[in-house]
């Protein structure tokens, strides 16, 4: 994996979307607007991106994302299952989007807890389908110092979405 911040990858996200008249939009705790901004970084984009939301705390999570206040004191902000509420909420509250990611995680230095090590990132899947939203949620522990994992999330939510929707 390289550390371009996914700006590679976006554009070919970008086709992808266009191809299927779908727009984007996407989630961040960690990432703090990174992966919005790879998306942004191509020319055109606005054909296929929505819009970002960086949910830091989880007050945001629960009032931008419709997080369940639950999920978050049952499993934490980093987690699978926050994730794909984030992911989620996204589609909720949009009415444009039909694909969105999230990304929570622990990019460091500090942070860490038991079970949940410095460069470990939640990210959820959710898509608009006739049936409603489906998600899904991966997690991946990165190693590196701060900049290196929110760079590495980043690339890592591209290349998971470009897989997914190439299924």
């Amino acid at each position: 994996m390289n550390t371009n911040n996914g700006t590679s990858l976006a554009p070919q996200l970008g086709q992808l979307l266009v191809g299927r008249g779908w727009m984007f939009s996407c989630a961040e705790s960690c990432t703090g607007g990174l992966l919005a901004a790879a998306m942004t970084e191509t020319a055109g984009s606005s054909q296929w991106f929505d819009r970002g939301f960086v949910t830091y705390s989880n007050a945001a999570k629960v009032e931008q994302l419709l997080v369940n206040e639950d999920t978050l004191e049952r499993f934490g902000a980093v987690s699978e299952e926050t994730a794909m509420e984030m992911a989620a909420g996204v589609l909720t509250t949009t009415r444009q989007s039909s694909l969105a990611i999230s990304v929570t995680g622990i990019a460091g230095p500090g942070g860490a807890t038991p079970g949940k090590p410095v460069g470990m990132v939640c990210f959820g899947f959710a898509q608009r389908t006739s049936q409603g939203v489906t998600t899904r949620a991966v997690t991946h522990i990165f190693d590196g110092d701060r900049a290196t994992i929110r760079r590495a999330a980043v690339e890592f939510a591209l290349h998971t979405a470009i897989e997914l929707i190439e299924l």
